[in-house]
């Protein structure tokens, strides 16, 4: 059990570490942990609104499930709960910040999915687990963050960054898991999606040190 619960939140310390490092003004560690556990309690009540909504509504679509079951609850939680807790705090006081903390919100979150996965279909499956779920959490959370950090430092275009943050990690979100459920050869079509993904994400958390660093 402690392998597993090591394997399980290993991927999501290290990619958490490498964004925390890029930060060139630090962020307090006991925030980046508060976020993280937020994001690690999503997981159960999301877990049992997605089991109601599979139980009571009797549809057979594959892009339903990916986009509208999974891909809009997770996002939009996530992007809730930064909002609610994080959004308004003194310590969020510049662009790169939104990345930090949103990132930290959206590992914590896969770390405990990944457990619950691990645990049940066995820990040969944390090497593929790492590359693609937590993995896909992470830049989902570096481009929410991205735009939550732009839209609290460029207050003129407030609203349109807000929603960005949460829509364009829906629609990332939604297509990944239309990719991997709705293709037998799944890995031929994620790799290079996750891939071009990577590359956005990680060009805006570029251009968010740059902004933190000129303001």
């Amino acid at each position: 059990m402690l392998s597993i619960l090591s394997v399980g939140i290993a991927p999501a310390i290290a990619l958490l570490s490498y964004i925390y490092l890029k930060d060139k003004i630090t962020e307090p560690i006991r925030l980046i942990i508060r976020m993280f556990i937020l994001g690690a309690l999503l997981v159960l009540p999301i877990m049992f609104i997605q089991y109601a909504i599979s139980s009571e509504f009797n549809y057979n679509s594959i892009f339903v499930e990916a986009f509208f079951q999974i891909a809009l609850l997770e996002e939009f939680f996530k992007w809730f709960v930064f909002m609610f807790v994080m959004y308004q705090h003194e310590e969020f006081d510049n662009h790169y910040d939104g990345i930090v903390y949103a990132s930290s919100l959206s590992l914590g979150f896969a770390s405990i999915e990944n457990i619950l996965y691990l645990i049940t279909n066995g820990i040969e499956y944390a090497f593929m687990r790492a590359i693609f779920p937590v993995s896909s959490h992470a830049l989902f959370g570096i481009i929410m963050g991205y735009y939550l950090g732009k839209a609290k430092t460029h207050p003129d275009n407030k609203n349109r960054n807000l929603t960005l943050a949460f829509l364009i990690p829906f629609l990332l979100h939604g297509a990944y898991n239309f990719i991997l459920k709705g293709f037998s050869s799944f890995i031929l079509i994620l790799t290079p999606f996750m891939v071009i993904c990577w590359i956005f994400a990680l060009y805006r958390l570029k251009r968010a040190n740059e902004n933190t660093l000129t303001n």
